[in-house]
């Protein structure tokens, strides 16, 4: 099920090589909540009014230039006012030097303060891209998640249908494994979602009558991926006789993940049947509707104006793009 994320703010002043310049008594379990930042022009001019104290605050050379031009008495004034509430940290950029008044109100406080060379812009824009991928929405799915032609495929199933196996196929076949059995799923935007697998069973794959086998061990480096898009989500069931499976492909079936609607297709499972083959051309068939071709409609919209034109459908000619 989805639940709501954090992320340590060590994991975010390691990544970034941040210069520590003030730590906090709760440093080491201090956690962020938001992928929002703020630069807090208005709170240091005492404006506090929808101020939000869970966001990185982040000072850059109009703030610090504002606070230069301030006496040491209205400056120590604004830093105290800013860190009596409980922020998360307060990050110097563009190298701007902490000031005395900073420092002090830091340890009067316990506020984490840090510094990096970045440029202001560029650092809350990738700080941001980065919070949005460790705090985004997530869910684990029961399924396979293989790359094949470019296109992330999530296979589900009943437990035995027969979703590792074709896995291990399409692997053999130079695609690409992500995860086997628990696929962890990120929404990163508002139409966007990311498969990966938990870190404790990454590239292990389990096969019934062999066991758990490393697929990065056995096929190489090239035959695993971390991670990769959930384009199209393939259902494989039991073949059902007496179930009517969908022909042409005219109708469009989906899956809802985390508000994300994706396209979807029930195979039917019976021996004889290369799964290998079929989920590759589902792949290219999904890739190829994504750049503006659909051959079912292609096919129903030549056929319809043929026999609005009375033309005999024998000598149709069905374009293909």
């Amino acid at each position: 099920m989805s639940t709501k994320r954090t992320v340590k703010l060590s994991t975010i002043v390691d990544a970034y090589h941040l210069k520590k310049v003030h730590i906090s008594s709760d440093y080491k379990t201090r956690v962020l909540e938001t992928a929002d930042v703020n630069r807090p022009a208005l709170q240091l001019t005492g404006f506090y009014d929808y101020f939000d104290p869970h966001r990185l605050q982040m000072i850059g050379r109009v703030e610090s230039t504002y606070l230069d031009s301030l006496s040491p008495e209205a400056r120590r004034s604004s830093f105290a006012q800013l860190m009596k509430f409980d922020i998360s940290a307060l990050v110097l950029c563009h190298g701007v030097q902490p000031s005395a008044e900073c420092l002090e109100m830091a340890e009067k406080y316990d506020r984490n303060v840090f510094q990096t060379d970045e440029d202001t812009s560029d650092f809350m824009a990738d700080v941001i891209s980065s919070l949005h991928r460790h705090l985004a929405p997530r869910v684990t799915m029961h399924g396979v998640l293989v790359e094949v032609h470019g296109e992330g495929l999530l296979i589900t199933g009943d437990s035995g249908v027969g979703k590792s196996e074709t896995a291990l196929e399409l692997v053999k076949r130079g695609h690409r494994f992500i995860a086997d059995d628990a696929v962890e799923i990120r929404r990163i935007d508002k139409d966007s979602l990311i498969g990966s697998a938990p870190t404790l069973i990454r590239d292990y794959m389990e096969l019934r009558g062999i066991g758990v086998v490393n697929v990065r061990y056995i096929y190489g480096v090239g035959a695993v991926k971390p991670e990769t898009a959930v384009d199209l989500v393939i259902k494989l069931e039991p073949w059902i006789e007496s179930k009517p499976y969908d022909r042409l492909g005219l109708s469009s079936e989906t899956e809802e993940i985390l508000g994300v609607t994706v396209p979807a297709v029930t195979i039917p499972v019976r021996p004889g049947r290369n799964l290998a083959v079929i989920l590759e051309l589902a792949a290219m068939n999904n890739r190829q509707k994504k750049l503006g071709y659909n051959a079912a409609e292609a096919l129903a919209q030549a056929i319809d104006d043929a026999v609005d034109s009375g033309i005999d459908i024998d000598d149709l000619d069905v374009p293909s793009r």
